[in-house]
């Protein structure tokens, strides 16, 4: 299963970003291929802390345009938004020792701990923060571009 990343839902929301056709078409591509994926809660979250703010974004997206594009990724079929479970202090935990996580990286601990925990084989980012867990495969879509 892949599992989306915050700057990857941004780019592919926002079509000033310089990323968003290739983002974009991106998730389409994944939405379309009839496969299992998801978006972790935190994720959705950041997105809409980022996408709504207006120190980030001149003009920033209206907060019901950011609320409609979560729905919309609701309605994709075999699309799941992942969040903890039993499980998850464990998991966290090892990947915060294991990686010598402090600070802003534990949101990326959060991250990958849930991704592990759900199974998922493949996690699109952009952010290279992510190599600290050696075992969640990180791919970045836009390097195809």
């Amino acid at each position: 299963m892949i599992a989306v990343d915050t700057n990857i839902l941004v780019y592919a929301h926002r079509a000033d970003s310089e990323w968003h056709a290739i983002a974009d078409s991106s998730i389409a591509s994944l939405a379309e291929s009839g496969a299992t994926w998801a978006i972790p809660w935190p994720c959705v979250h950041e997105f809409l802390s980022i996408v709504t703010h207006p120190r980030i974004f001149d003009p920033p997206t209206p907060l019901s345009d950011a609320i409609m594009q979560v729905d919309c990724w609701r309605e994709v079929p075999r699309m799941w938004f992942i969040g903890e479970a039993p499980g998850h202090w464990d998991e966290l935990r090892t990947l915060l020792e294991r990686g010598r996580v402090q600070g802003a990286r534990v949101h990326d601990a959060r991250i990958a701990a849930l991704c592990l925990q759900h199974g998922v084989t493949q996690l699109w980012s952009a952010d290279r923060d992510f190599g600290r867990f050696p075992s969640l495969r990180v791919v970045n879509p836009l390097a195809r571009a």
